[in-house]
């Protein structure tokens, strides 16, 4: 008999609304044996509901591979549910000819833990629960035959696998690294992405659209992007006509890349480009001081709350800098500003935002709200996956 995770009286609710997630509070009992990634019975009373990954050390006990209970979870199980979420891609024409993809968007890919990201001819896996790194190789194998992409890098090496009490793990799982670097091209600017030691799998390809935005925005405008990282939106507002962008990072390594990025792309006036290696918070109260203004403010940081737990603490950080941002706009400028934090949802975002403004004494209306790109999908029994948020506000 199969091992079966017995769920508490009540808690199978959130398994009929095909929510993949099962909490440790839910369960009531293991019944048998599995080690961690092993596929067991989800069961409430005496039906079994789905079948998921056990792991014992994480909070999320189990991750549902699939809601049909009779489904066997198998090599043949991840060919059909990769070549599925790659096939996928083709729904958007805006995907069809992108360089850089996501080609699986985990749980909203119905694969809990598997992140994909294709580059040119390599793809970037990230594993992050013990179901997905027991599964590595038949979901390489999977990636390889639905791309035909012969090379493919790991990168689990995320906080979250800790979580999993798994070690981290990366290097060349098909493959072997190109003789150059990987450059991609993106809305006519070249980009190059470091797989091995840059954010994520290299790149956040979950801004492409809001990059290209940016751009058409940019025209005869005074830019200024706070944690720009290697530059995205910076070249972008470079290329749709922006009088000057000043770019502001507390790493410098990341700044290098950004002036290495730029100078990938000579059509591109270097002279209307500044890179500042600073503390944003630190610098925006410096520029406030000095009395500086821009028409056009990009606000991208970090993830400040990677829980709810965090959301208090977060949502201090969050209105510090949309306080500072809408101080220095111009009159009529615009405010491009993200969360990136799981633990902050969009209401509380910008709830935030509106007491940032408020505080600051402007008036602001949101001409847009701003999200992932659509290799990013949200399942609709999952809203967790929609991490990023982000408003486009002109403030007067």
């Amino acid at each position: 008999m199969s091992c079966q995770l017995i769920l508490q009286s009540g808690k199978e609710r959130s398994v009929f609304r095909r929510h993949p997630w099962i909490f440790a509070g839910s369960v009531e009992r293991l019944a048998g044996r599995a080690r961690p990634g092993d596929t067991v019975e989800v069961v409430a009373g005496k039906q079994v509901l789905a079948k998921a990954a056990w792991s014992p050390e994480s909070q999320i006990r189990a991750r549902v591979w699939s809601f049909d209970p009779n489904e066997i979870i198998d090599n043949a199980f991840f060919k059909r549910r990769v070549a599925a979420a790659v096939a996928r891609r083709g729904v958007s024409p805006r995907l069809t000819f992108q360089q850089g993809l996501r080609l699986i968007h985990a749980e909203s890919d119905g694969l809990p833990g598997v992140i994909a990201d294709k580059y040119g001819d390599t793809v970037v896996v990230q594993l992050t629960s013990a179901g997905a790194d027991k599964w590595r190789e038949a979901i390489a194998d999977a990636l390889q035959l639905a791309t035909g992409c012969a090379r493919i890098y790991e990168r689990s090496d995320s906080d979250v696998r800790g979580l999993e009490g798994l070690e981290p793990r990366v290097g060349w799982l098909r493959g072997e690294a190109p003789a150059g670097e990987i450059v991609i091209e993106e809305h006519g600017v070249k980009m190059a992405v470091d797989i091995v030691a840059g954010h994520k799998t290299g790149f956040y390809l979950d801004q492409r659209d809001n990059r290209k935005l940016l751009g058409e925005l940019s025209q005869g405008r005074r830019v200024l992007n706070c944690f720009c990282y290697t530059g995205g939106f910076s070249l972008q507002a470079l290329a749709g006509g922006a009088t000057s962008v000043i770019s502001i990072d507390s790493s410098q390594p990341a700044l290098d890349r950004a002036a290495a990025n730029l100078a990938l792309n000579p059509q591109l006036d270097a002279t209307h480009a500044e890179w500042r290696c600073e503390n944003v918070f630190d610098e925006l109260r410096k520029l406030k001081a000095a009395n500086e203004t821009f028409d056009l403010i990009i606000l991208d940081p970090p993830k400040f709350a990677p829980s709810a737990s965090h959301a208090e603490r977060a949502s201090r950080a969050y209105k510090d800098i949309n306080l500072l941002g809408c101080k220095l706009l111009a009159p009529g400028g615009l405010l491009m500003t993200y969360s990136c934090s799981g633990g902050i949802g969009i209401e509380l975002f910008q709830k935030i935002v509106a007491g940032a403004a408020l505080d600051a004494g402007r008036d602001a209306r949101i001409i847009q709200r701003l999200q992932g790109a659509p290799d990013h999908p949200i399942a609709l029994a999952f809203p967790e996956g929609e991490y990023l948020k982000g408003l486009l506000l002109q403030v007067d």
